[in-house]
């Protein structure tokens, strides 16, 4: 039988292709889908480039990243509206496994974490206890 992982409501996640590690991110069972904080986010063709500049988190370092768009969807946002928001297939490192995930773009500036982890990519994978942060880090502490 599966085992699944026990992740907290706050991890960090990497994302290799983007060159952004130890990213702080809220794992939100309310949330669909992952999304990510940008900005300048413009489409062309089959492209869509974005910075990823914000002062006050550490791990982004304000380039101007060009990726193939996956897709562009519908998602409604915390607030109720729906947004067409551009998405993008990256590989992430989350609890020392490399996982493929689609990861929508989007101004995330008013919130307190730059990432949001959604139900399609914990789904079969991990639970979520609530009361708990950080946990990737006392797994990685573990294996040393």
């Amino acid at each position: 039988m599966f085992k699944k992982k026990i992740v907290g409501r706050i991890e960090n996640i990497s994302i290799s292709d983007l060159e952004l590690y130890d990213l702080d991110a809220k794992v939100d069972t309310g949330a669909d889908s992952n999304a990510i904080h940008c900005d300048h986010i413009e489409i062309d063709g089959d492209y869509v480039s974005f910075t990823l500049l914000d002062e006050v988190h550490a791990a982004y370092h304000g380039k101007k990243m060009k990726v193939p768009l996956y897709q562009i969807k519908k998602v409604k946002s915390s607030n109720g509206q729906i947004q067409l928001r551009p998405s993008i297939k990256v590989s992430v490192d989350f609890f020392g496994k490399k996982y493929k995930t689609i990861i929508s773009l989007t101004d995330r500036s008013d919130m307190k974490y730059p990432m949001l982890i959604g139900r399609k990519f914990l789904s079969k994978r991990f639970l979520v206890d609530v009361s708990q942060e950080y946990l990737c880090k006392q797994t990685s502490k573990e294996k040393k």
